[in-house]
């Protein structure tokens, strides 16, 4: 019989435990700090990328221009790179996370440290918990949870600024301008409440495990005191300004269906307020509110957030309202 190499056998014994050790996508999973990070296959996947840049992470702190006696959250705080730095700057970090293996790992890292009594930990979900109490945001957030975490930070109570890690697209869209091919309903909602700046972008090789896209870090600052505006009016309004941004307003303001809604609208707030219903046909009085703001030539794309609001204001004045 031939006789047997042990050089041989020891290498198909690692390749037989690296095989065992790769997902169901044939890539092997990350590891970091002891904990396994999992992307797509079985099991529960949050998706996270922790940023492994220390410079990426200095960066952020130093843009967020943050004080000694701030209180600063951080969405997604993973093994805590960049909780670490944020500890050494601020009176109190309010760590949200999710997946309670990097929560574990968190409180390992803080044990027996002097930033221990600095750190609080909430282990939830940050869109569905109540919002802290805060100064300032600073995180590498969840990708898949960036549009309603924005929302909820302007909807919430007053903070002074976020510094986030977001997708590139989703920041060229926050920072878009009219006429620019991302701009877009999140650019004209985010616009209305807060001032976006992008900061720097961020190599997809600075994190582990590697994102398939580039990332980019916008500073999100809220505006005080916010609109006087009904919101959810104002949201109905951009929603079907956009759902056809390169459309004429005429050609978006009278199909059937929006028709419809708006002399729906129309009966019921003048049953509300106890006045008649006007004789004209609703189309009339869109188009005679477009005509006299002198927009029954403008496109979606094109118009800036005072053209939205003043949009608003003539159709509500004509009784016009988006719910």
């Amino acid at each position: 019989s031939p006789t047997t190499n042990p050089s041989a056998c020891r290498g198909i014994m690692a390749m037989r435990r690296e095989k065992s050790t790769k997902g169901a996508g044939g890539k092997a999973p990350y590891r970091h700090l002891g904990v396994t990070l999992k992307h797509g296959g079985s099991g529960r996947d949050y998706g996270q990328h922790l940023l492994k840049n220390p410079l990426v992470t200095v960066a952020m702190v130093e843009k967020a221009a943050l004080r000694s006696t701030d209180v600063v959250c951080e969405v997604g705080p993973g093994t805590g790179n960049l909780t670490l730095k944020l500890l050494e700057t601020v009176k109190k970090v309010v760590a949200v996370e999710l997946d309670p293996r990097m929560v574990v790992e968190l409180q390992k890292r803080v044990q027996g440290t002097p930033l221990a009594p600095k750190l609080q930990i909430i282990h939830g979900d940050f869109i569905k918990t109540e919002q802290p109490f805060f100064d300032v945001m600073v995180a590498n957030i969840p990708y898949q949870i960036s549009s309603p975490l924005v929302f909820k930070l302007l909807s919430g109570p007053p903070f002074r600024c976020a510094v986030l890690m977001v997708q590139r697209e989703f920041a060229l869209r926050l920072c878009a301008k009219p006429g620019d091919e991302l701009y877009c309903r999140l650019t004209v909602n985010c616009r209305l409440l807060a001032r976006v700046d992008h900061l720097m972008k961020v190599s997809k090789n600075s994190f582990r495990p590697p994102p398939k896209v580039d990332s980019s870090v916008v500073r999100i600052e809220p505006r005080h005191p916010k609109p006087e505006i009904n919101f959810v009016e104002w949201d109905g309004l951009v929603r079907l300004c956009f759902g056809r941004k390169n459309k004429t307003l005429p050609a978006i303001f009278t199909t059937k269906l929006v028709l419809k809604m708006l002399e729906d609208n129309l009966k019921t707030h003048c049953a509300l307020q106890g006045t008649p219903v006007p004789d004209m046909p609703v189309k009339d009085i869109v188009m005679q509110v477009l005509t006299a703001a002198g927009l029954e030539e403008a496109r979606s794309s094109k118009l800036d957030i005072p053209d939205f609001l003043r949009l608003l204001a003539a159709f509500n004045a004509a009784g016009l309202h988006f719910t």
